[in-house]
């Protein structure tokens, strides 16, 4: 019951992975390469947790 208000991490994480990476793909569009390549990096760390997270659930 209590654990009902409690916010889902794997959620959280999923959203700001999906938001990263449309971030980086509006980058490369505009030619801005160095700025993909840093919020590429960053999802896919991002990425790693939630695979981590998955693999435990």
């Amino acid at each position: 019951m209590f654990g009902l208000f409690k916010k889902d991490p794997l959620k959280k994480l999923n959203d700001e992975y999906t938001q990263l990476l449309n971030k980086a793909m509006q980058a490369q569009r505009s030619g801005d390469i160095r700025t993909y390549s840093e919020l590429s990096q960053k999802a896919e760390e991002i990425g790693k947790k939630i695979e981590a997270l998955e693999s435990k659930a």
